[in-house]
């Protein structure tokens, strides 16, 4: 029987990808939404690209099979700019990629001068080089990398407290230089970053601006759908975890908050 609704899957190596989930919920409030965590291949950012696109076209290929969604999302910096060739050129189904959103912020920036804050895989990258160089070529651009960010953020969904000054250790050499002009705009350029908006705020020496994927993703989504039939209200958002995710209480109570009442586990 055809399916009288759009369905999404939003995927990620952790739960950073709840960024966009949110987003694109907000943005498409009719659609099915499928968020998979490939838990027990976390963390990407320490495996080799033929590793990473064995892994990743490894548990895709399981996930569509199941799930059969009409557009996938592959909520991660690292696994987009790696993965995403290889899967469009295997699936038939639209995928959606996050990249670090350059463009916007150095749109956004006045000062000319723009901060990104990566995992050390993202800011290590050829492609990162090549987006600045396409659309950040008359900024100045400071970059960190941070995979102690991820895990922060991890622990935050975990209902564990984030320290601000850790934070602030970790952003500082983005405001390490005091000479005119002065950074204005930082790019959230990992999913999870988002969610540690607050903390971020909070460790900044000074008000700047926060750009992030999440929004231009939604709205790519709501474009690919085109006239989103409302599903039916019988189905309900869910979450797949590869392995055995642990879902504390916290966890448990933010995937409940976003509307997911469905949470299953998928050995891979």
């Amino acid at each position: 029987m055809p399916k009288s609704h759009s369905r999404i899957l939003i995927f990620d190596s952790g739960v950073g990808g709840l960024s966009v989930f949110e987003e694109v919920q907000r943005q498409l409030p009719d659609v099915e939404l499928v968020f998979a965590s490939d838990s027990a291949g976390f963390p990407y950012g320490i495996r080799s690209e033929p590793d990473l696109i064995a892994r990743v076209d490894l548990v895709l290929s399981r996930l569509i099979s199941e799930i059969e969604p009409d557009i996938a999302i592959i909520a991660r910096n690292s696994a987009s700019t790696v993965v995403l060739p290889v899967i469009r050129s295997k699936f038939e189904i639209p995928f959606i990629g996050v990249v670090p959103a350059i463009k916007p912020a150095a749109a956004r920036s006045t000062s000319r001068s723009i901060g990104l804050i990566a995992t050390p895989a993202t800011v290590s990258r050829s492609y990162t080089r090549q987006l600045i160089d396409e659309f950040a070529s008359g900024c100045n651009v400071e970059m960190v990398g941070s995979s102690e960010l991820v895990y922060l953020a991890e622990q935050k969904l975990r209902g564990k407290a984030v320290p601000v000054a850790k934070v602030a250790e970790i952003i500082a050499p983005l405001f390490a230089d005091s000479t005119e002009p002065l950074l204005d705009t930082i790019v959230l350029a990992c999913t999870h970053f988002p969610l540690l908006k607050d903390e971020l705020e909070k460790a900044a020496p000074r008000k700047v601006h926060w750009i992030d994927s999440a929004g231009a993703i939604a709205r790519r989504a709501q474009s690919l759908l085109g006239d989103v039939q409302k599903r039916a209200n019988t189905l309900d958002n869910r979450a797949i975890f590869t392995g055995q995710a642990q879902l504390e209480d916290n966890l448990a109570a933010t995937l409940k908050k976003l509307g997911i009442s469905q949470i299953s586990n998928m050995d891979i």
